[in-house]
C-alpha cells in the first residue's frame, strides 16, 4: 500500500490549499484516513481524521478552517485548508488506519510541505 500526499506549497496568510492522499491498494474504503503535520522543532500532531463511516475529528487549531473528506471512488483523501496562517506551516502528512478486524494496518505517506508565509 502507498499513500501519495501532494498539493503542498507556499501560500500568503488567509489564502487557500487543499491538500489529496491518493492510496493505492484495496484497503482504502476500509480505513481511518487522518493528516498529520509537523512543524520544525515540534512533534507530530493530527489535524484532521475521518472514519470509514465519515465521522470527522479536527484538532481545536483548525476546527473552522479546515475540512477533511474523502472519495472512496478515487481512494484519496482530501484537506481543504482555509484562512492558512504563519503557524499552519508544517509538513502534513496523511495516514491510513485500521485497528480492528481481521486486516489491521498502520501506513504512512511521504508528506507534503505547506508554508504560510505572514
Amino acid at each position: 500500500v502507498q499513500l501519495q500526499a501532494s498539493g503542498g506549497g507556499l501560500v500568503q496568510a488567509g489564502g487557500s490549499l487543499r491538500l489529496s492522499c491518493a492510496a493505492s491498494g484495496s484497503i482504502f474504503s476500509i480505513s481511518t484516513m487522518t493528516w498529520y503535520r509537523q512543524a520544525r522543532g515540534k512533534q507530530r500532531e493530527l489535524v484532521a481524521s475521518i472514519t470509514d463511516g465519515g465521522s470527522t475529528n479536527y484538532a481545536d487549531s483548525v476546527k473552522g478552517r479546515f475540512t477533511i473528506s474523502r472519495d472512496n471512488a478515487k481512494n484519496t483523501v482530501y484537506l481543504q485548508m482555509n484562512s492558512l496562517k504563519p503557524e499552519d506551516t508544517a509538513v502534513y502528512y496523511c495516514n491510513a488506519f485500521r485497528g480492528s478486524g481481521s486486516q489491521r494496518f498502520n501506513y504512512w505517506g511521504q508528506g507534503t510541505l505547506v508554508t504560510v508565509s505572514s
